[in-house]
């Protein structure tokens, strides 16, 4: 008998560790196919919510966020390459250009949840491609309607979105709702509402857990 688990996958296009996470989670399920069946959900998360709209440079926000060195983010930039190859996820070998605000990237992502939750998978999936796989910007409105395009949705529907500010209230209430339940940290794997599985965790980390939860559920 196949479960069926709700997974509420908290994380920011801004973030390369949500990337690996979401490659690690989609080829845990892909392990699992028959026993397990997910049902994604799309939740958000800011990590710079006070970036300013023309951004700012990628080694530069690094160093003033963590104190890191250009070495180290060199370093750094090429084990999350290495990690992503692993699972089929390109990371553009020069890293993101600049750091960007992802606000109008998740009023987009909730846009398209209340459509189809495949077509939210592939817009979540189109804009991490496009900024760590191509150093597009994402919160750049061609960006983000080429992305809306690329997961099938209505790209003439997607600009409305964009420009009349639709789903700002729906999103900063999810986002509360998640950094009130001590949510400070992505990607943040929550299954069924009550089982965290914290960052990009490997495939089988993932398919051991959601195996275990299932069976718990049974």
């Amino acid at each position: 008998m196949t479960a069926t688990l709700r997974i509420d996958f908290v994380s920011d296009v801004a973030c390369p560790w949500c990337a690996i996470g979401l490659a690690s989670l989609e080829k845990a399920l892909g392990e699992l196919d028959g026993d397990v069946r997910a049902e994604l959900h799309f939740q958000p998360f800011e990590l710079n919510p006070g970036m300013p709209p023309e951004g700012q440079d990628i080694g530069e926000h690094l160093t003033q966020k963590y104190g890191s060195t250009p070495e180290q983010q060199a370093a750094a930039r090429e084990g999350i390459r290495q990690r992503g190859e692993a699972l089929g996820f390109s990371f553009r070998k020069e890293g993101r250009g600049r750091a960007h605000n992802t606000f109008d990237a998740h009023r987009l992502l909730h846009w398209a949840g209340l459509q189809d939750a495949d077509r939210q998978l592939a817009l979540k999936k189109a804009l991490l491609k496009a900024y760590h796989g191509e150093g597009r910007a994402p919160n750049d409105r061609a960006v983000l309607l080429d992305a809306a395009a690329e997961a099938g949705l209505d790209r003439a529907e997607a600009a409305r979105v964009f420009d009349d500010g639709s789903y700002a209230g729906e999103v900063r209430e999810r986002e509360q709702f998640y950094q009130q339940h001590g949510i400070s940290a992505v990607p943040s794997v929550i299954v069924n509402e009550r089982h965290l599985i914290q960052g990009g965790q490997p495939p089988e980390v993932f398919a051991q857990a959601l195996r275990q939860i299932a069976a718990e559920h049974e």
